[in-house]
C-alpha cells in the first residue's frame, strides 16, 4: 500500500489527469500533522531547469475559498457593533437595495452571506473602476442593464430575499461594499490588518498590495488548453491562466487613489481574489478549532465562530428551494458551507467514503485551473486543505465516484483522510 507522500505524488503524476502542482494539509486534534507540497509553482516552458517547485510559502489566488475568509473578516466588524448581520443593507451602502421584482423586501448581510439575497451573476461579478454598486443594482441607472442581476419570480418556488438559495459570487462583492462602508476602510486593507496579519498569514486580495518576496511566491495558475477553447489536451503543454509574475510585473490600476468606499468593492475580488498559502489557511483553520484565538492572539469571540456555523439553508427536496448545483450545494452557514455525507454517483456533498465518517464545515474553490478545498470538523478538531494549481481534465465534465467533486479532489481527501486516521 502506498504511503500517503506516494499516494499523493501519484496523483499529481497522473497521466491523464495531472496537476501542475499540489499543496496540502492536515490537522488533527488541532494541530498540523502532515503538511507537504507537489509539483510546481511556476513552469519555464522553454527551460525546465528554471521551473521552482510549490513549497510551505506558495500563495495560491485561492478561488472561493475567499468568500468564506472575508465572511470572517466581516464577523469582526459584528463583534465590534459596526455591522448588523440583520439590518438592510441600504442603511450601510447610502442607497435603496431592493430588488424590483420584490420590492417590499428588504435584503441583508446575513442573506448575502447565506446565498439567499435574490441577486444573480448573470449580468457579472467584477466590475472596472468607474462603476458603482448603485449604478448596477438601481434600475434605470447607467449600468443596470436588463435586469439579470436579479432573481424573477417562478411559478413552482419563492425566490424572493431570504427564500431561496442560489450560489451567487456577487453576493461577496456586496459584503466587501458592506464592510467597507461599516469600517471606513478599504476591503483589502480591513482584511490585510484585522485578520491575516495578526494572524501572521502572508498574501491578501489586492495583488499590487503584495510585497516583492509574496509576489515571488505566488503560484501561476496552468490549464491544459487555451483560455477561451472548450478543449483539453492532457498530453499537451501548460498554459498559463492568470497570476504569472514571474515574467510580468503587476498593473496598477490607474485611479485606484480615488476610490470611493463602499461604491465598488469587486474591484478587490472578495469573492475569489484572495492570495493565501495552504499554511496560512491551516493558520486560519486552527483559529476557527481554537474558538477565535491562535497563539495568543483572539480574532473573534467563541460565540462568534457559533453564528458563523449555524445553518441558514438546507435544501428540501419537496419544496425546491435552492439549485443545489449537482448536489454540492445541500446545506450553508453564514460564509460556510456545510457538508452533510450525501453521497450518490456523480452527486452529492461527501468528502470521504471511507471509515471513520469525515464531514463538517469549509469551502470549494474553483478558478483558471485551480481547485481547492477547505473543511474542519469542529467537534473533533480535524481538518483537510488543498490547493491545487492547474488542470489538465475538466473537472465539470470528469467525475468522481461518490460524490459531485472530481476525481482528484476525492483522492486526495481520502489520502489526508487516511493520514488522520491512522
Amino acid at each position: 500500500m502506498l504511503n500517503t507522500d506516494q499516494s499523493l505524488a501519484a496523483i499529481v503524476a497522473h497521466p491523464t489527469q495531472a496537476l501542475a502542482s499540489l499543496s496540502v494539509l492536515a490537522i488533527k486534534d488541532g494541530k498540523i500533522i502532515y503538511e507537504r507540497q507537489f509539483g510546481r509553482r511556476y513552469i519555464n516552458a522553454a527551460d525546465s531547469v528554471k521551473d521552482i517547485q510549490a513549497d510551505t510559502n506558495t500563495l495560491y489566488r485561492i478561488a472561493s475559498v475567499s468568500k468564506m475568509v472575508a465572511t470572517v473578516g466581516a464577523m469582526i466588524l459584528v463583534e465590534q457593533g459596526k455591522l448588523d448581520l440583520d439590518v438592510d443593507i441600504s442603511h450601510y451602502l447610502g442607497f435603496k437595495v431592493r430588488n424590483p421584482n420584490f420590492p417590499d423586501d428588504v435584503i441583508t448581510t446575513r442573506m448575502l452571506m447565506s446565498h439567499t439575497s435574490s441577486l444573480r451573476d448573470d449580468a457579472d461579478y467584477n466590475f472596472p473602476i468607474g462603476v458603482t454598486m448603485q449604478s448596477f443594482l438601481v434600475p434605470g441607472a447607467a449600468n443596470y442593464g436588463d435586469g439579470s442581476q436579479w432573481a424573477k419570480p417562478s411559478d413552482d418556488t419563492n425566490k424572493a430575499p431570504g427564500k431561496f438559495f442560489n450560489y451567487v459570487n456577487f453576493n461577496w462583492g456586496m459584503i466587501g461594499c458592506v464592510m467597507e462602508a461599516a469600517s471606513g476602510q478599504r476591503f483589502d486593507h480591513f482584511m490585510r490588518d484585522r485578520l491575516l496579519r495578526p494572524l501572521h498569514i502572508a498574501g491578501g486580495y489586492n495583488p499590487e498590495e503584495l510585497s516583492p518576496e509574496e509576489l515571488s511566491n505566488v503560484a501561476v495558475l496552468y490549464r491544459k488548453k487555451k483560455e477561451n477553447d472548450t478543449v483539453w489536451n492532457s498530453a499537451g503543454p501548460w498554459i498559463v491562466q492568470v497570476d504569472d509574475y514571474h515574467t510580468k510585473s503587476v498593473v496598477k490600476r490607474a485611479g485606484l487613489e480615488n476610490y470611493v468606499l463602499g461604491s465598488n468593492a469587486t474591484l478587490f475580488s472578495p469573492q475569489g481574489g484572495l492570495r493565501i498559502s495552504v499554511h496560512g489557511l491551516g493558520r486560519l483553520m486552527q483559529m476557527l478549532m481554537n474558538q477565535g484565538q491562535l497563539d495568543g492572539v483572539r480574532v473573534l469571540q467563541a460565540a462568534s465562530i457559533k453564528t458563523l456555523l449555524s445553518e441558514q439553508w438546507r435544501y428540501d427536496e419537496k419544496r425546491k428551494n435552492g439549485d443545489t448545483d449537482k448536489g454540492i450545494f445541500l446545506s450553508w452557514s453564514l460564509g460556510f458551507q456545510h457538508f452533510t455525507d450525501v453521497s450518490a454517483p456523480h452527486y452529492g456533498d461527501r468528502l470521504v467514503n471511507v471509515a471513520p465518517k469525515f464531514s463538517g464545515f469549509g469551502h470549494l474553490g474553483e478558478a483558471y485551473g485551480l481547485n481547492s478545498g477547505f473543511f474542519f470538523d469542529p467537534k473533533t478538531r480535524n481538518g483537510l486543505i488543498y490547493a491545487i494549481g492547474g488542470l489538465s481534465a475538466d473537472s465539470e465534465t470528469t467525475y468522481g465516484e461518490y460524490s459531485s467533486l472530481s476525481p482528484w479532489e476525492e483522492k486526495i481527501l481520502t489520502a489526508l483522510h487516511r493520514e488522520i486516521n491512522h
